[in-house]
């Protein structure tokens, strides 16, 4: 039973890194002020971010990173098959991120590029569902606290499970912020999944997409309209190629 009275059964939860830099992992653990309440519908059983206890059983598994390495391939095969709900967290883990930059080099050239002569065991980059099943995405570059938080009180009590359907775009003009384009930025919040409460292009970066596409999106007209503004398509590609998210629209259309 928690503080207001409701009863609910534990879930037991760890959280695993592969290729990523760990930032989803800490906006989750940083999100001091609700922290305490969250984890009350909580086992945490693997979390290094917050706590030094290991277990190897577990309901949930927060999976973040890409998978670049062989290592990677059987440790995440063997969270696979002990979690009931795998949860791809965060852009890296949903879409391969920045990391998969690199599969647009030759592996030697980038290995070479980075390490000179160090023997070092590298893949071409791969999102997390390219190896297993995965249950849920939540996308971000990081991930939105809150939206983990929402997701994973979902999974304890039964709820459904929802992302937005609209673009970043619906939450930029909440915060009335003046639209990028018309200063004359490529920003792809248009085409990009809410969630995030449009918090770059309210700092005045344009979105680089990393929740990916929303759902029916019209991606022929989002091209047309940055080619009718005169705006730079190697920019454009760039910005569609950084995490990854948008790889299937860009082959089709750039």
């Amino acid at each position: 039973m928690n503080q207001q009275g409701m009863h609910f059964e534990k879930l037991k939860i760890a959280s695993f890194d592969f290729t990523c830099c760990e930032g989803c992992q800490l906006q989750l653990a940083n999100n001091e002020s609700s922290l305490p309440a969250f984890f009350e519908l909580l086992d945490v059983h693997a979390f290094r971010e917050i706590s030094s206890e290991k277990h190897d059983d577990y309901d949930i598994a927060l999976v973040e990173g890409s998978i670049s390495r062989s290592d990677e391939i059987d440790r995440l095969l063997a969270i696979r098959k002990q979690a009931k709900i795998l949860v791809a967290f965060g852009t890296c883990a949903c879409f391969g991120g920045v990391n998969s930059l690199k599969n647009r080099i030759p592996i030697e050239e980038s290995v070479v590029e980075v390490y000179g002569e160090l023997q070092v065991e590298t893949l071409p980059v791969r999102k997390i569902s390219d190896i297993v099943q995965v249950d849920i995405s939540i996308p971000g570059c990081p991930v939105a606290k809150e939206e983990v938080e929402r997701i994973v009180v979902s999974l304890v009590t039964g709820s459904k499970v929802n992302l937005p359907k609209y673009p970043v775009c619906v939450e930029c003009k909440q915060q009335i912020n003046t639209c990028l384009f018309d200063l004359g930025e490529i920003c792809l919040g248009s085409i990009t999944r809410a969630g995030c409460s449009a918090v770059c292009t309210s700092g005045k970066t344009p979105c680089l997409g990393c929740r990916g596409p929303a759902e029916d999106i019209n991606f022929p007209a989002f091209m047309k309209m940055v080619r009718e503004r005169g705006l730079s398509e190697s920019d454009l590609r760039e910005k569609l190629d950084f995490h990854n998210a948008f790889e299937t629209y860009r082959n089709d259309e750039t």
